[in-house]
């Protein structure tokens, strides 16, 4: 074979993966019959039947697909009404629902930002942020995980008219929260705007389960433009953004990604609004989510997260990779992050807990997360 050739280079490409312990593999997880710590249905409602419920009859009101771009015919009523109903749950004036929280995501900050604006980015940021930033002609630096100072430094130090400055409000990798309320003042301080990813906040944290900027008094400000996914809490799919009707009409007529996209699916409009309003007439699903993570977190000798997402430090990808298999054969799925969707290059376990999870449930991880953990 030819060595410069296109499959030449796949084949290579697949033994380095393998060398470094990198393979990634898809899986089958409705084959297994395992105890789920590693899904992002915190909530436990994708199969609650008032949720299966929504999504069947939006299905069977508006058909199996939206049909075209919402600048199309593709925005529907059920659009609609999810929208009003999350921005006022999450304590902002409007919200635009997108195909996937990565859309939502791409969109904000590709139509937020210009040729004159800084980008000031965390640099444990999701990798569908860092890629909005690939997207926009502006000036990007990266600071350090959770250093408002060199936020603070950046802001102080630009040349560029404008500023936005990216945080998540609970980390996807470490499952730590933002120091939000200090970047909130630094960019009210700096005319500069805080978009923040609320993907594993909303449903988890704040009033309700109302998101993390919504705990600090946050969420509404003109300053703040939130984004969030429907996939997590929500149990369904698809994404979010939530900020003023000014920035709601700018992603109309300026985010490629909603413009050139088919609108949000009517079966995950349904459910996502089956969802919230489980939530609302239950918001202790959100204390219950956080206290089981805590009980994970003692099991396993780390520290409470802020939300639902565990973070448990490996040597390195071929033990995290073990600790995987071996929580697997004793019924357990948990997960692991291995660079390169490690900001900091260290492979670690993943877990996550849900609201919906039994005493049983959690006694068996208890009594099995410590010897996957001490064995790696």
């Amino acid at each position: 074979m030819n060595e410069s050739s296109f499959p030449a280079w796949l084949a290579a490409q697949a033994a380095d993966r393998a060398d470094r312990g990198l393979t990634r593999r898809l899986v089958d997880s409705d084959r297994e019959n395992l105890l789920d710590l590693a899904g992002n249905d915190y909530l436990g409602l994708a199969r609650d039947p008032r949720v299966v419920a929504g999504a069947v009859a939006a299905a069977r009101s508006y058909g199996a697909g939206a049909g075209a771009s919402r600048l199309v015919s593709g925005t529907l009523s059920i659009h609609t009404e999810l929208e009003q109903e999350m921005a006022a749950f999450a304590g902002f004036p409007a919200a635009l629902t997108f195909s996937t929280g990565y859309h939502a995501n791409l969109s904000v900050v590709q139509a937020l930002a210009d040729s004159d604006t800084l980008i000031i980015s965390d640099a444990h940021i999701h990798a569908s942020m860092i890629d909005a930033c690939r997207l926009t002609r502006a000036t990007v630096t990266v600071t350090a995980h959770n250093d408002a100072a060199a936020v603070a430094c950046a802001l102080t130090s630009r040349s560029q008219r404008r500023a936005l400055v990216l945080a998540e409000t609970i980390y996807s990798v470490l499952g730590d929260a933002a120091p939000i309320a200090e970047l909130a003042e630094l960019v009210a301080a700096s005319d500069a705007v805080l978009i923040a990813d609320e993907a594993h906040a909303l449903g988890v944290v704040g009033p309700g389960g109302s998101g993390l900027l919504a705990a600090h008094g946050l969420a509404g400000r003109p300053d703040v433009v939130a984004t969030g996914t429907l996939s997590k809490s929500f149990g369904s799919q698809g994404g979010l953004v939530l900020g003023s009707p000014a920035v709601r009409e700018h992603l109309v007529n300026r985010a490629r990604p909603f413009i050139y996209d088919t609108g949000l699916a009517p079966a995950a409009a349904g459910a996502a609004l089956a969802a919230l309003r489980v939530l609302k007439i239950a918001p202790e699903l959100a204390d219950k989510v956080r206290g089981n993570a805590a009980l994970l977190a003692d099991a396993t000798g780390v520290a409470a997260p802020a939300g639902a997402v565990l973070s448990v430090p490996m040597p390195g990808p071929r033990e995290a990779l073990a600790a995987v298999a071996a929580a697997a054969g004793y019924g357990l799925r948990i997960g692991c992050f291995r660079p390169p969707s490690t900001p900091d290059g260290v492979s670690r376990l993943r877990l996550t807990a849900h609201a919906h999870h039994t005493e049983e449930n959690l006694a068996l991880a208890a009594k099995i997360l410590p010897l996957v953990v001490s064995a790696a």
